[in-house]
Formats: structure tokens, sequence, C-alpha cells
């Protein structure tokens, strides 16, 4: 005799109330103090910056002081925007909301900020009879920012990105080098106004470099994003040698910053950006050898003779 398997029968508000539940405590929202007081420090820079350009007045006399602070507040949410991520990794407390919240705040410091500084100081007063194109050129930067961001956190929510280990390249230039480049280069062109130099027509050249890094941001070109470097990271003497004049080397810019950080930082950020394109190209010269160099396999129509 066969007995048949008990079952109870559901109930169908008590199904639908404790799948409710189940979901509730599987997508709890986590919140880490630490890499999120990071991140709202890149945002308050980057609003402190907006108002700073907002406060610039070009017939004013303190003019070039107001926009220096400006891009101080950007380059010091750029360190912000490093620690966080950092911070997060070494503590083992990324999450999705530290990626969200990363991006709108990347979004203000490195998005709106350099394109309303670019905007201010070159744009506007070019296109003053005709202030629309001022404003479509500065919008391309920010849209293609934010364009760059929400393919990141795409890319980062899908499952098949997170049951593999964390990729050492970002896909296209990243918007917080970006923002350091623009900024750097105004820093440095400040700097060399203020030694009696002439800038002249150089501070046109901004917005066609602020298109070009639009492009870069929103292109398939991979950057080192310098994840495995933290630390934790084990090295060897010479390695810890070399960490030790890096360091030197970085104290005494910071010593010496007002002559050498107007330098030292554009140089910085033009060698980053032209290491992906150089990186691109050696990578595509290489595939291309590789494919003349590998042997081409005999079809099967070769040995099949010829009719004609």
């Amino acid at each position: 005799m066969k007995y048949r398997p008990f079952r109870s029968e559901k109930n169908p508000e008590n199904e639908a109330r404790r799948s409710e539940q189940e979901i509730a405590e599987n997508k709890e929202v986590k919140i880490y103090f630490l890499p999120s007081l990071m991140t709202v420090g890149n945002l308050f820079c980057g609003f402190l910056a907006l108002t700073k350009i907002v406060e610039a007045d070009i017939a004013s006399a303190n003019f070039a002081a107001v926009i220096r602070q400006a891009l101080c507040f950007i380059l010091l949410a750029c360190i912000f925007d490093a620690l966080d991520g950092r911070v997060a990794r070494m503590g083992g407390e990324e999450s999705p909301f530290g990626r969200e919240l990363d991006s709108l705040a990347d979004l203000i410091s490195f998005g709106a900020a350099p394109a309303f500084l670019v905007h201010r100081i070159v744009l506007e007063p070019v296109f003053r009879e005709t202030p629309e194109i001022g404003w479509f050129v500065a919008s391309i930067y920010l849209v293609c920012g934010a364009l760059r961001l929400a393919r990141f956190n795409c890319v980062a929510a899908l499952p098949s990105h997170s049951s593999k280990p964390p990729s050492k390249d970002f896909v296209g230039f990243p918007i917080p080098a970006a923002a350091g480049l623009v900024a750097s280069l105004t820093l440095f062109m400040l700097w060399f106004q203020d030694r009696d130099f002439v800038v002249g027509y150089w501070r046109y050249s901004l917005p066609f470099i602020m298109v070009f890094l639009s492009y870069m941001m929103v292109s398939n070109v991979r950057y080192p994003s310098f994840k495995h470097i933290n630390l934790r990271t084990r090295t060897r003497k010479n390695s810890f040698i070399w960490i030790v004049v890096a360091a030197l080397v970085i104290g005494g810019c910071m010593v010496m910053r007002r002559h050498v950080l107007p330098v030292l930082l554009p140089i910085t950020f033009m060698s980053y950006l032209a290491y992906g394109l150089i990186r691109t190209w050696f990578d595509q010269k290489k595939s291309k050898k590789n494919a003349e160099d590998t042997p081409e396999t005999p079809s099967d129509n070769s040995n099949n003779p010829v009719h004609s």
C-alpha cells in the first residue's frame, strides 16, 4: 500500500507575506560609515567648488583667487574619491548603496563643477551674444560623464560581474581623472599668468580638451584602476625603498606646492590620459602582428578540383 506525502494547504496571503519578508531581508540596504563619510566629503567639496565658481566675477580683481579656490576644492574631491573606495575595499565594506552614492557625488564634483568652470571662464565670455552654444558645449561633458557613471554601475550590478574577481582596469577614462585634468590645466594657466606670462589664446583650448575628454569617458579605452594597490599589498625590500622615495617626493611637492603642483599635476593627469591611448595602440599592433604570424589552415575546399 502506497502512502502519499501529506501536503498542507497553502494560504496565498501567508505565502505572499513570507516572500515579502525574505525579499526585505535579502535586500536590506547596508550603509557603512567611514566610506560614506569620504563620499560625502567628495560631494561637499564639489558643492563648495560650484559655490566659488558662482561667486567669481570676471570684472573683479580677486577673480583668479576665487577660481583658484574652486580648483583646490575639485582636486580635494579627487582625493576623497580615491579614499572612499579604498577604505571600503580594505574593510570589506563595499555595498550597492556606496556605489550609487559615489556616482551621485562624482556627477556633482567631477561633472557639473568642471563643466560650469570652463563655461564661466571661457565659454561665457566668448559666446556672450549666443550663450546657447556655450551651454551646449559644457553640457556635452556633463552628459558624457553621466553616461560613463551609469555604464559603470550597470556593469558592476551584473551577476556575472560579481562572480568574477575585480578587474584591474577601468573601461573609459575615469571622470575624476577628467575633472582633475581640467582643473590642473586651469590652475597651471593661472600660475602661468601670475608670473607675468601671457596666456593669450591658450585658455581657449580648454573647451576642446573638455570635448575630447567627453569622448574618452564613454570610449572603450582601458585605464589602470590601481585597486590592487593598498596598504595590505606585500612588497619586497626594493619595492619598499621605492615607496619611501615616492613618499619623500610627495612630501617635497607638498612643501613647495605653490611652485611645483601647478606644473606637476597637469603632467600627471596628461600622462595617465596618454598611457591609455598608447597602451591601446600597442595592444592593437600586437594583436595584428600575432594574427599575421598565425599560419592559415587550409580549407576543405582547397583539396577539391576546380571546375571550369
